[in-house]
């Protein structure tokens, strides 16, 4: 493979990184823990943050409920990051003579 099909090649790669980051923002994940719910985007950005008013009693168990809730949804954005990437990166091993 050439220098200019392996340039090529790469831009098509860039384009379809491009695009599933597009899909990753429009991608909601919900996550709940002790009446805490956070939802974040697939690019793991926190768009909101839900608490259930029998959550509020005690504080020190909403700040566990909070860390704990978003830990899962970070996880689960990335669980589907990772799955989404995975023909890119595909793609890329042929590049590298793998």
């Amino acid at each position: 493979m050439g220098f200019f099909d392996k340039a090529k090649d790469m831009y098509k790669i860039q384009k379809q990184a491009k695009q599933i980051k597009g899909e990753l923002k429009n991608i909601h994940i919900e996550a709940e823990h002790g009446g805490v719910t956070v939802v974040v985007t697939g690019e793991q950005e926190f768009i909101e943050c839900k608490v259930d008013p029998s959550a509020l009693a005690d504080a020190v168990k909403l700040g566990k409920s909070f860390v704990e809730a978003s830990n899962k949804a970070v996880k689960k954005s990335q669980q589907i990051g990772a799955e989404k990437m995975k023909s890119v990166m595909g793609g890329m091993e042929g590049m590298f003579g793998k």
